[in-house]
């Protein structure tokens, strides 16, 4: 099951208490005091683990906690230390704070073991109390208390592509065509539930990860349907792909629009990104010129038709492409428009090159 948030409360270990003793051996007269300090109490972590991608190891769970330190004893022995407590996470996790909404950690880098709550500190036995006008000590320390934190774990996905298209315009069937991915694919809207990975092989030695998040619909950035929910998925993507539906009851401009509108609401920020757009669906248009409609299309974003051919696209189609040099490229226009069929693969292996391409240009 797919867990993406995950809300509970961790508690670092308290201290051992110290040990009050004394020293009683044969031979040894008026033996003093050898009470132990007490342990320290267990420290908390978080771990990044690549192996994992959902927070539901933490669904239905209230609070964590960590194991307490061992109390001192006699002979000036320290109480055992408590383990620490390790809360592993996939990559791309936010810790928040729940009372304040403050993101505390954000963690990214596969292998990253972080200190978030420091075990409380083990009591002082009475050996350390004596002195010349006390000799007999018979108090000792108690262990200091843990630490205690309510929070909130945000999971939001790291991906190189991601897809962003109204429900049922074929994403699903593109990430599926494209990747290692295999998300339910059928002809109804929101099959997709929960946002998908696939690793998209490029060559023999160069691939990307792309990224399949739920329909956007009007008004997704005010809560309706599922949108809002996952667009957090894509805010890590480096590079945006608009699948526009060419066999859609809407017109492309109007998909292309709402998308745009969509995302400025949501977060300036992903606004802002790198981003191509596909024309899915050609082997289903209904119309009498796909080809006038796509070059249509392709003057109201505000481009101009390209008859070059770089990435090897079917030439039975227009397309646009961006200059590809660094310094002339423009993310406020999209890399590429490219009509594609999941189905008929039309386009489908050059999209991929012309995607890594527009990664490369982003670095």
């Amino acid at each position: 099951m797919f867990i993406d948030s995950a809300v509970f409360t961790v508690s670092s270990g308290r201290g051992g208490q110290g040990c009050v003793s004394f020293r009683r051996e044969k031979f040894v007269n008026k033996g003093g005091p050898d009470g132990g300090d007490g342990g320290k109490g267990g420290d908390v972590y978080f771990v990044v683990d690549n192996n994992t991608d959902t927070l539901s190891n933490y669904k239905g769970r209230k609070s964590f906690k960590a194991e307490a330190g061992k109390q001192g004893m006699g002979s000036n022995m320290t109480g055992k230390s408590a383990p620490a407590l390790e809360l592993v996470v996939p990559p791309g996790t936010q810790v928040i704070d729940e009372e304040t909404g403050e993101v505390l950690l954000d963690l990214i880098n596969e292998g990253d073991r972080v200190l978030f709550l420091e075990g409380g500190k083990g009591g002082l036995g009475n050996s350390h109390f004596k002195n010349s006008r006390n000799q007999r000590p018979t108090y000792a320390q108690p262990g200091l208390p843990g630490m205690i934190k309510s929070l909130r774990l945000e999971l939001k996905l790291i991906a190189d592509v991601g897809l962003v298209g109204y429900p049922n315009v074929g994403k699903s069937t593109l990430i599926s065509r494209t990747s290692n991915a295999t998300p339910e694919v059928a002809n109804y809207e929101f099959t997709t539930l929960t946002p998908k990975l696939g690793v998209v092989e490029v060559g023999e030695y160069n691939s990307f990860v792309m990224a399949d998040i739920p329909g956007i619909i009007d008004g997704a950035s005010d809560g309706r349907g599922l949108g809002l929910e996952f667009l957090k998925h894509i805010e890590r993507t480096k590079t945006l792909l608009f699948t526009i539906d060419a066999a859609n009851y809407r017109t492309m401009i109007d998909q292309y629009r709402v998308l745009k509108e969509e995302l400025e609401k949501f977060s300036n920020d992903l606004s802002k990104r790198n981003f191509a757009i596909a024309l899915t669906k050609i082997d289903g248009y209904y119309g009498e010129d796909l080809e006038g409609d796509i070059k249509t299309f392709i003057n109201e974003v505000g481009l101009d038709v390209s008859n070059e051919n770089e990435f090897g696209f079917d030439k039975s189609y227009p397309y646009y492409i961006q200059e590809l040099t660094y310094s002339k490229f423009d993310n406020t226009k999209p890399y590429f428009i490219l009509p594609i069929s999941s189905v008929t693969n039309i386009n489908i292996k050059p999209i991929t090159f012309a995607l890594y391409n527009l990664l490369e240009q982003g670095k």
